[in-house]
């Protein structure tokens, strides 16, 4: 058996890597897209045809839309001020595919 140490999360740079991920990841736009635009009728769920520019990373207020929060915990959480809980955590990675270990930074 081995010792299991407890890491700590760097949430600033844990916050950078959910910064990089609102600004460029197209999975992660594509969800938030539908998210906002789907129940207004203006998304059919068909991204190949969408007709909303999927180019141009997504802001903090769409993305808190989705977190049903504000822009400014999105900004603390990309800044590093507080961390993220689980729960939402976990959420983000299910919409920009990404793994949670792939996010997480840990100190040194």
């Amino acid at each position: 058996m081995e010792k299991i140490v407890r890491r700590t999360i760097d949430w600033e740079k844990t916050g950078r890597n959910l910064q990089i991920l609102r600004m460029d990841n197209l999975t992660l736009r594509r969800q938030v897209c539908f998210e906002l635009n789907f129940e207004k009728g203006e998304c059919e769920g068909n991204c190949s045809a969408c007709r909303f520019d999927m180019d141009a990373s997504i802001s903090r207020a769409e993305l808190a839309a989705v977190f049903h929060t504000s822009d400014s915990v999105i900004f603390n959480w990309e800044s590093g001020r507080t961390p993220v809980d689980l729960e939402d955590m976990l959420l983000y990675c299910r919409i920009s595919g990404v793994a949670l270990e792939d996010i997480l930074v840990y100190e040194a």
